[in-house]
């Protein structure tokens, strides 16, 4: 079938499957979860046997990714925005590398923070980069970008960025399928000076990279997601990404005939924006996420033309949305009807039944009788920890921080210094912070909550799984202080008694609390029993 209802994730998926991908690297991260999934899950996928296994971070899967391409083969990857903090360090340098096979990587910014823990725009890292983003505004631009991105990207052989929001990655339409292209066949870099960035190659390959960016001002000029509609008045409006499906609806809703100027490349089409601001008095700026456009716009042309999230004419935080839009226009939103009172807040909280709920009544036992009940968290189901009925966790920063922060904690004289972590998360970025709390005989505890899956973003498989007391022996703790419990009320007593052992134990310890995700259970049995 050449039509087919997708997710804006999905349509990215088949675009990649469409244009010839040999691997897709990804660690999973809300909202960009699904395009790996949907290759995982696809029988064309499997027949052509492209690469689909999660990767334990997005810093081992971008660089794979870059491996890939290296080998001539094209490569997609894919993470959310703060994952790519994480693979930073490749994403910049694979700049002044440039590429061979073409390499797109996905990434899924998440403003409002629906599940994140900030509302970072990925564009900032892109213009960093001085690289190519592509920003589609709906799902069958998804799926024609992706080709689009790696034809680009083979062309000028340089990674490029596609550049998604939560609200195009998680919404359906009808998307039609193009042509399928073949994977590339194996043909590896030759050029070493290109890839062994040592000063005297990586200052080259810079200034390469600088003169290459008026050519990619002219793609940006040409590019076939740039749209220009015609209206009139003195008052215009240029439109980024989805932002330009808000723009439309409230136009067409309210029968407007304002100018629009839809851009969904960079680096910015300067001819096409000068003439657009040549012929209007006024122009709203519509971005989803920070304002990475506005703020250039503003440094080529007269602030007083301009108006946007900087000024407040748009929101400065949050999602933008139709109505959002239309209050910039001057256009009175709907009334909102209150919410009854019958409608109570349901907080979120940790499944029933789940085993994290057993770690944290045993840990907040344990903790009794002690000065300071500090217990440093991470990324994971179990920061519910931190809410009612536990009220347990006291930090959740970002990946694997709460391994080195209760290492800190423990170097200025915090005792016990305890870190709860994942098992998924512990492998993600945990290991090397255990590595420096050994290197130092830090006094902390380590409780890795084993559930056995990354049960936060669907149960997708966990690095670690039956092997994480032989990482944590091979990275040097003592294995007799590598414990193991089971959290189940049963076992209550037993459970507290092994966490007080270890919180007055003078070094680092493990403790291994070990159950797999009730929900990953009951999807078990249901398949089992089909």
């Amino acid at each position: 079938m050449n039509n087919q209802l997708l997710l804006g994730a999905e349509a990215i998926a088949l675009g990649a499957i469409d244009a010839g991908i040999s691997g897709v690297y990804a660690y999973p991260g809300t909202p960009s979860t699904e395009i790996t999934e949907y290759i995982q899950r696809s029988n064309d996928a499997q027949a052509q046997r492209i690469r689909s296994k999660w990767s334990v971070n997005e810093k081992t899967a971008y660089e794979a990714a870059l491996g890939m391409s290296y080998a001539g083969r094209r490569s997609l990857v894919c993470m959310k925005h703060v994952g790519l903090n994480v693979a930073a360090d490749a994403f910049i340098n694979s700049a002044i590398t440039g590429v061979n096979g073409g390499l797109v990587v996905v990434v899924a910014d998440d403003p409002s923070m629906h599940s994140s823990q900030n509302e970072q725009d990925s564009r900032v890292y892109g213009k960093f980069a001085f690289l190519p983003v592509i920003e589609p505004s709906n799902q069958q631009e998804a799926y024609n970008a992706v080709h689009y991105a790696f034809e680009l990207s083979e062309r000028v052989h340089l990674p490029v960025m596609l550049r998604i929001t939560t609200r195009l990655s998680h919404s359906r339409a009808i998307v039609v399928q193009d042509t399928v292209r073949l994977q590339n066949e194996l043909h590896p870099e030759v050029d070493k000076n290109k890839w062994v960035l040592l000063p005297a190659n990586a200052r080259l390959n810079y200034a390469r990279l600088l003169d290459m960016q008026k050519q990619l001002v002219s793609f940006s000029e040409a590019s076939p997601f740039t749209r220009r509609i015609d209206g009139e008045g003195s008052f215009a409006v240029v439109a980024f990404g989805i932002a330009f499906n808000y723009v439309m609806e409230i136009l067409q809703t309210n029968g407007l005939n304002i100018p629009v100027l839809k851009i969904s490349q960079y680096p910015l089409p300067e001819k096409l924006i000068k003439e657009f601001f040549d012929a209007y008095d006024t122009i709203l700026i519509a971005e989803e996420g920070y304002p990475v456009y506005e703020e250039l716009l503003r440094g080529y042309f007269d602030n007083k033309k301009i108006a946007g999230r900087l000024d407040g004419t748009l929101p400065r935080i949050g999602e933008l949305s139709p109505n959002s839009i239309a209050a910039a226009l001057g256009i009175p939103s709907p009334e909102i009807r209150p919410i009854p009172d019958i409608v109570a807040n349901r907080p979120p909280e940790l499944c029933k039944g789940c085993g994290h709920r057993d770690v944290f009544e045993a840990l907040n036992r344990a903790l009794e009788g002690y000065e300071y009940k500090h217990v440093f968290a991470d990324i994971g189901c179990y920061t519910l920890g931190a809410l009612p009925p536990f009220n347990s966790v006291n930090s959740c920063v970002d990946m694997g921080a709460s391994v080195t922060m209760a290492k800190g904690a423990a170097d200025a004289g915090l005792h016990p210094a305890i870190a709860v972590i994942g098992d998924s998360t512990f492998t993600h970025s945990g290991i090397t912070g255990l590595l420096d709390a050994v290197n130092d005989e830090s006094s902390v505890t380590i409780i890795i909550s084993d559930n056995s899956t990354t049960a936060m973003t669907g149960g997708q498989d966990s690095g670690g799984t039956d092997r994480l007391f032989t990482i944590c022996k091979g990275v040097g703790v003592e294995e007799h202080h590598i414990r193991t419990i089971v959290p189940l009320k049963k076992n209550f007593e037993n459970n507290v008694a092994v966490l007080k052992e270890e919180f007055d134990y003078q070094g680092v310890s493990v403790i291994l609390a070990c159950r797999e995700c009730i929900q990953v259970v009951g999807r078990k049995k249901k398949q089992k029993k089909a």
